[in-house]
């Protein structure tokens, strides 16, 4: 019997070693985990964006940015004075990156050789998602509260104009020849607007798709994916506003990104998965598989040299009792468990 229960404990052994050496090629994409890091600290996080040129990997993180080497996930800085920090991108060519401040209303310029503040322009209500669109040259905010777009000249670091959205926008995207796309979500739709004179162009309905967070867009075939809260992803055609396909996907979306090489839409969702829609055709999608990632990895971002993403999550705690002000309270960070996932092809 002792024999036995030795034998069983090394098959059990090879069991877990190989499927660990070899989970990824049961994966029908060949997504797979390559590198999990704990990156600490306190507090709730938002989005995370990859800068393809620079190497550097930003993730928000309470009220400051979290700056890593993609390749390494080395920390090499943090970005301070960013309370409620929800965005961060670098502009590149220009050695300088935008956040957008929830607590204080305001985005920051910083530098992205020493990440310091270069200056804080102020925003509407609740700066959220944010884009740089190289075909005007200019950085669109999106102020979730404030119904509206904040657009800063990213060569002068002037605030031009707001834009009146007519709806609590998420994420946007650009077309790359003139148009910006933003999620609406609590109007359930796709606002279109000229990204060089600002006015709106369009509104495509997403129903049955309710309260649209992330958004991703195919440049070639110019089509829109939208990851709606009611599970569904709703793929839109950006001409004309044709829904092409609905599709369901997990709990919790909050962010979609669009793989060009593999031709993937993956959705992150927080109840800890991530969704892999196969675009076949410009008329057909299919869901591929759902991947366990880290329960509350919601966002996500791509790198754009090796096509990987990155999901930033952490341990979930006890939530704070209910109050008036917050009558649904989200659970607590355990203190240090902030981390980023990585995944791959």
């Amino acid at each position: 019997m002792k024999h036995f229960l030795v034998f069983t404990k090394f098959l059990i052994l090879i069991f877990f070693f190989l499927s660990s050496k070899y989970s990824h090629a049961q994966s029908k994409s060949g997504l797979h985990l390559i590198k999990k890091t704990t990156i600490g600290g306190n507090g709730f996080w938002d989005y995370v964006s990859v800068d393809s040129q620079s190497r550097h990997l930003y993730l928000s993180h309470s009220n400051q940015v979290e700056v890593l080497n993609a390749d390494t996930h080395k920390k090499i800085g943090v970005i301070t004075e960013t309370k409620g920090v929800h965005g961060v991108i670098e502009i590149p060519g220009m050695g300088k990156g935008f956040t957008t401040n929830g607590k204080t209303n305001t985005s920051t310029i910083f530098d992205t050789k020493t990440f310091k503040k270069i200056a804080e322009l102020p925003t509407g209500d609740i700066p959220d998602a944010l884009l740089y669109d190289a075909f005007s040259g200019y950085v669109f905010i999106f102020n979730n509260e404030g119904g509206s777009a904040t657009v800063i000249d990213s060569k002068t670091n002037k605030v031009v104009k707001t834009i009146e959205l007519g709806g609590a926008p998420e994420a946007g995207v650009t077309n790359e020849k003139g148009l910006i796309f933003v999620n609406l979500e609590d109007k359930n739709e796709i606002v279109a607007f000229d990204s060089k004179d600002f006015s709106i162009k369009h509104r495509f309905k997403l129903a049955p798709g309710e309260e649209p967070t992330g958004l991703a867009i195919d440049l070639v075939k110019n089509i829109l994916f939208s990851g709606c809260h009611n599970q569904l992803l709703i793929v839109v055609d950006a001409s004309n506003g044709n829904i092409l396909a609905k599709l369901p996907i997990g709990k919790g979306v909050d962010g979609v990104v669009y793989d060009p090489k593999s031709k993937l839409v993956i959705c992150s969702n927080g109840e800890g998965t991530i969704t892999l829609i196969k675009e076949k055709s410009a008329n057909e999608f299919a869901v591929l598989e759902t991947i366990p990632t880290h329960p509350g990895a919601r966002t996500i971002g791509i790198d754009a040299k090796t096509n990987h993403i990155f999901l930033p999550a952490g341990k979930a705690g006890p939530a704070p009792a209910p109050t008036k002000e917050n009558p649904k309270p989200w659970p607590s960070i355990l203190p240090n468990t902030f981390m980023v996932l990585e995944f791959g092809i």
